[in-house]
């Protein structure tokens, strides 16, 4: 073979060799880009938020529908005290809570009952800078709802709301006023101050409500 056949080889395997070196590089980059194509575009849905039923109780005057409006991020303009009833999808990152808010007038709380079936939860919500009289019918509506069959069993978010005023009560005051130890012992509950001007506050509340109910349907599920 002559000298030039055999450069001529040797060319064309360098040649050969270059080509390799290069096409590996791109075929890398060609999967990483296909990699990434896949994470950022082809992913699939998020998974469906739980969902629960809650009802909303309390007086007339203690800022349930401010509660719930200040969370759905509603303009406080357009707040009106409910008289019969309301629904309100309220959205966490963790679940949704479909709350059915009862007006807490005298002539409409003989009626609550009626709307307790299929309730998951219950949040009831009381001025803490009411009235003696006021605090003493509270307490007897969320006496008769701890006890209440449809509802006995439930987690219950108590919120001691208006804490930003001066005569509020602290909540030790209203845990003991209330007796809710002695009460609600074996229950799922928690009691929180609350005011409308905390908004941190107020979500971690309905955070740790959700656990409770997130809690109850884990131990539905075991049984």
């Amino acid at each position: 073979m002559s000298d030039l056949r055999i450069t001529e080889a040797f060319l064309y395997m360098d040649y050969l060799r270059m080509s390799e070196c290069i096409q590996i590089p791109f075929a890398v980059c060609r999967i990483g880009i296909y990699t990434c194509f896949r994470a950022l575009c082809c992913k699939g849905p998020p998974p469906a938020r739980p969902e629960y039923d809650l009802v909303c109780i309390g007086l007339t005057g203690s800022g349930k529908t401010s509660l719930l409006s200040k969370l759905c991020s509603e303009s406080p303009e357009n707040v009106v005290s409910t008289t019969g009833f309301s629904i309100k999808a309220v959205p966490f990152q963790n679940a949704i809570l479909n709350v059915k808010e009862l007006g807490g007038a005298d002539n409409i709380r003989k009626y609550w009952s009626r709307y307790y079936q299929g309730s998951q939860g219950v949040i009831f919500v009381l001025d803490s800078a009411s009235s003696e009289d006021d605090l003493e019918t509270a307490r007897n509506e969320l006496h008769s709802a701890l006890q209440h069959p449809q509802l006995c069993t439930l987690p219950f978010l108590i919120l001691a709301n208006h804490q930003d005023k001066p005569a509020a009560r602290s909540v030790q005051e209203i845990k003991k006023y209330f007796e809710l130890e002695p009460l609600a012992r074996g229950k799922r509950w928690i009691l929180q101050p609350c005011s409308l001007e905390d908004t941190d506050v107020l979500k971690e509340s309905f955070s740790q409500l959700i656990n409770l109910l997130e809690e109850k349907d884990h131990e539905a599920m075991r049984m």
